[in-house]
């Protein structure tokens, strides 16, 4: 591999990892429609049955790649038990219970925690500069926190613990997708973990399918669920894998700053939620965690 070639894939990498991330907080956003719409246990199966549909190419193994061995297999399940089915039940009703901008306030400990994770099982070393981009990741967006005059939205409690839930999920995702990465391609992985999270759902799905009207869905929120079907079981997921192949786990985790601050981006110019200064405060040191986690060091460069 070339010098230049080997500068430029971190780059594309990083690419991947922000546009998956971008994917998953437009469609954690406006999961605030769809949750009006369908009961979750059946949006959840529809979303994996679409996704299904359309990816059964990808579960062919390549003929590079080795059999899946008990590990793989171990680890697939728990990716889509925690990545796929817990985070979508956990965000779904967290959302339909709070806000769009809840969600987004809460994510926002994610890169944190990704970086805790990756410390703990993958023993990922974090320096200053990785500690400095956690940090204003995480402040940057909790400032979204002191909104409304310390409110950050109306709902129950228990709609809070379970987005802090869907974030223990993601986290675990990421972590569980960079060990994956090292043994199956990006597109297996989705389609296995996708026809995994289908399994698991279609029992419930099933069971809310039979008391449900569905010839009361308008046209635009059947088209609503195929972008939510696509972004999260199929572009998002891939994306997220592509990245993961060259990228640390600790440093990928900085990557899902973009989750929170999409999701709140939503409810705010789609959603009709309002946006003060401290929106932009929390998008700016967002955004400077961001650069400081991707922009290549001394260190980089030597290698």
């Amino acid at each position: 591999m070339s010098r230049g070639t080997a500068l430029a894939a971190p780059w594309l990498a990083y690419a991947a990892l922000a546009s998956s991330m971008l994917l998953v907080g437009s469609y954690v956003g406006l999961s605030k429609v769809l949750v009006g719409v369908f009961p979750v246990f059946l949006l959840a199966w529809l979303r994996f049955g679409i996704a299904a549909l359309a990816m059964p190419h990808w579960l062919k193994r390549p003929a590079a790649e080795p059999p899946l061995s008990p590990r793989d297999r171990s680890l697939l399940f728990w990716e889509s038990f925690l990545g796929n089915f817990g985070f979508s039940i956990c965000m779904l009703f967290g959302v339909a219970a709070t806000s769009a901008v809840a969600a987004g306030v809460v994510m926002a400990t994610l890169p944190a925690m990704v970086a805790l994770l990756s410390w703990a099982v993958l023993r990922e070393r974090i320096d200053r500069r990785m500690a400095a981009a956690i940090a204003c990741a995480v402040s940057g967006i909790g400032v979204l926190a002191l909104m409304r005059g310390g409110s950050v939205a109306p709902g129950p409690w228990w709609g809070y613990a379970l987005l802090v839930g869907a974030v223990l999920c993601e986290a675990s995702y990421v972590v569980i997708g960079k060990q994956l990465t090292a043994a199956l391609s990006p597109r297996r992985i989705s389609a296995l973990i996708n026809l995994w999270g289908l399994v698991l759902v279609t029992p419930l799905g099933l069971w809310q399918a039979t008391r449900f009207d569905f010839g009361q869905v308008a046209f635009p929120h059947w088209g609503l669920l195929a972008f939510y079907a696509l972004a999260a079981s199929v572009w998002s997921v891939w994306l997220w894998m592509r990245g993961l192949q060259r990228v640390p786990a600790s440093r990928a985790g900085v990557f899902t700053v973009l989750l929170p601050v999409t999701a709140t981006a939503v409810g705010v110019l789609l959603l009709d939620e309002p946006f003060t200064g401290r929106h932009a405060l929390a998008a700016a040191l967002a955004l400077t965690g961001l650069f400081l986690a991707v922009w290549p060091g001394r260190a980089v460069k030597a290698a």
